[in-house]
């Protein structure tokens, strides 16, 4: 059996004066050396796409962080120069995908921005500049850091017994490399609420009705996931369920190919 392939939603970039549809290394490296899987990068565009012919070609999808946001007026809120950067055409490609997905039982990996699109495109809300609400901690990057520093493993959450990732990593507390400046306000009705930082950010959510892995976490196992236990688990986890998913399809025969 050849390696399954899941689908990564781009970011729009500009370099040079030139337009780019960009993922971070940290991810496709982490889906082909942790997960076991091939990754196709999806382009993005404001409008023109068929969901599923998309879908129909992958096995799993794979929600990046990046560092844009989720444009507010997606979730009701008014947007503001402190709500940016934005990426319009990420919010349009991510999204359908990512609730046609789950329709489909197609497993899906949310990182970061990841956590927040799903919560957003199944009807959630969020908060930005968390860390000037009262009791808050500041989950920003530190300044003055490399990327290995950026993406230290430094904060404690705790995972809830029973839950999801609790059957990947156990209850209890995990350290994390989690950084971000905006986060869930109002959970959608469909996710339920798997770790929590110690300041009561979340920073993990499950589907609630999902028939296959729908999993979503603020932090960035994508990172160390060679090296870093809980990280690795996360996304051999998502990896076994991207073989199943891809073993269950029926395969296509040459007559059917030809129609």
């Amino acid at each position: 059996m050849t390696k399954p392939i899941v689908a990564i939603p781009a970011d729009i970039r500009s370099f040079d004066g030139a337009t780019w549809h960009a993922v971070q290394h940290q991810y496709l490296r982490a889906a082909l050396n942790a997960a076991g899987v091939m990754a196709f990068i999806i382009p993005a565009f404001e409008a023109g796409y068929d969901t599923d012919a998309i879908l129909d070609r992958v096995d799993g999808l794979l929600v990046s962080g990046s560092a844009s946001n989720v444009h507010p007026s997606l979730y009701g809120a008014e947007a503001n120069d402190k709500d940016g950067p934005f990426d319009p055409a990420r919010d349009a490609t991510s999204l359908p995908l990512i609730r046609r997905a789950l329709d489909r039982a197609i497993p899906l990996l949310a990182i970061c921005r990841g956590i927040q699109e799903l919560n957003v495109a199944l009807g959630g809300s969020l908060a930005s500049e968390i860390q000037e609400q009262p009791g808050i901690w500041d989950h920003r990057r530190p300044d003055g850091v490399d990327r290995d520093g950026m993406y230290a493993i430094r904060q404690s959450v705790h995972v809830k017994e029973g839950s999801c990732i609790a059957s990947i990593l156990g209850p209890g507390e995990i350290r994390v490399n989690s950084l971000h400046r905006q986060a869930i306000a109002r959970t959608a009705p469909r996710l339920q609420v798997e770790a929590i930082a110690e300041d009561g950010t979340v920073e993990a959510v499950s589907v609630i009705d999902a028939r296959a892995f729908a999993v979503g976490v603020q932090w960035h196992p994508e990172y160390w996931a060679e090296t870093d236990k809980p990280s690795n688990q996360l996304f051999q986890a998502f990896g076994d369920a991207v073989r199943t998913y891809a073993a269950s399809k029926l395969p296509v025969t040459p007559a059917q190919a030809i129609a």
